[in-house]
């Protein structure tokens, strides 16, 4: 008799969306990363993050233990205070991850009387934070104000609602206002994963909220630094009490390991560099307008596929059907182009996707030569 696990991956191969690990030459020209703004190689940041002293730390490899035992220190508190400023915040936590700051936050405010509603194109770590809490759950319709007001209604106790300033999948941005008036209307709090937002917006990369000066209407904002700023970790911004409960009560953040010394000199370092280097943000934005612009002037409404309309670096062009897409991908591999097959079940069924990611390293000839590429195999 065959073991539970043993027929899941089978019945992943006969839908044709079993994942495994790969490598990608470093010929490769990159169109899959998050590293839209390229600091994860630059070596001006690696030299500045090296650069760091440690005098005075005993800890020089990994923290020891978890924040509330052996794995605080004065840096990581003077850093959590200059992330406070820097996100115009009250207070600021530092994760191990954006996934783990999600989890901690979620499975851990509401409570069992409370109800959460996300948008349905939330990431995962969103959804497991509301199964691991014991308030009710819901979706909303992706950026659908009035799906949202249905669910509020019925919504009962401490209404939360959680949204993204920029999806991963579909590279569009949150419908803010509209979703603040109704969150305020029924008296909700909001969430927000800045995950990436952080560093492509705002000054200093403080992200898209911060940008448009929308920061005091959340109760909660997560930032990662594992995409844009290149380096990682995460931190969550809240006021003090809510930071206090926390450190109290969120087990992902009571239990875990701290992150060690260089992690944090790596996320001072690369907030202090990318605040040198104002013009990076203008200088994404604009690969981004000439993609959009070259990828409707050769491709444009071609019935083999549909793109999502993006002005962010993720560039989504949907290609029904995992085999079909997967190929695609794999063509594009062979040409030298990283571009990667997203399948389902990640996204949902028929809308299976190239998920193109540019990148400051992406140069005009290297955008243009991909979509040259993917016209001629359209």
């Amino acid at each position: 008799m065959k073991l539970d696990f043993i027929k899941k991956l089978e019945e992943r191969k006969t839908k044709d969306n079993l994942r495994s690990l790969t490598t990608t030459p470093t010929t490769h020209i990159d169109f899959s990363s998050n590293d839209y703004l390229g600091l994860s190689r630059s070596r001006e940041l690696f030299d500045r993050i090296n650069s760091y002293s440690y005098e005075g730390i005993t800890t020089l490899n990994g923290s020891t233990g978890s924040r509330l035992l052996a794995g605080n220190s004065d840096v990581v508190m003077q850093l959590e205070s200059k992330l406070a400023r820097l996100f115009d915040g009250e207070a600021a936590l530092l994760f191990n991850s954006g996934y783990v700051a999600n989890l901690a936050l979620i499975s851990t405010l509401p409570q069992r009387q409370d109800t959460i509603i996300y948008d349905s194109l939330s990431h995962v770590c969103i959804k497991e934070g509301a199964q691991l809490s014991h308030a009710k759950s819901y979706s909303f319709r992706h950026n659908d104000p009035n799906d949202l007001e249905t669910k509020l209604k019925k919504a009962q106790g401490q209404k939360y609602v959680i949204i993204e300033s920029i999806y991963s999948m579909d590279g569009d941005m949150a419908r803010f206002d509209d979703l603040i008036t109704i969150c305020q209307r029924y008296e909700a709090k909001l969430l927000v994963d800045e995950a990436h937002g952080t560093g492509l917006y705002g000054k200093q990369g403080n992200g898209k909220v911060c940008s448009l000066n929308l920061q005091d209407q959340f109760l909660a904002r997560i930032y990662t630094f594992g995409k844009a700023m290149g380096v990682h970790g995460a931190c969550i911004i809240g006021s003090q009490a809510l930071i206090e409960y926390l450190i109290n009560f969120a087990r992902p953040f009571i239990y875990t390991t701290a992150l060690p010394i260089h992690s944090l000199y790596s996320i001072e370092a690369a907030f202090d560099y990318l605040s040198e280097q104002p013009a990076m943000q203008e200088q994404i934005q604009a690969k981004t307008h000439y993609f959009n612009q070259y990828f409707d002037q050769q491709i444009g409404s071609n019935p083999e596929c549909s793109k999502t309309t993006s002005s962010t670096p993720i560039q989504p062009l949907i290609i029904p059907g995992n085999t079909r897409v997967k190929a695609l991908s794999h063509q594009l591999q062979r040409e030298g182009l990283d571009v990667r097959a997203i399948l389902s079940p990640t996204v949902p069924e028929g809308s299976e996707r190239l998920r193109i990611c540019l990148h400051l390293h992406n140069t005009q000839a290297d955008i243009k030569n991909l979509i040259d590429t993917l016209s001629s195999q359209l």
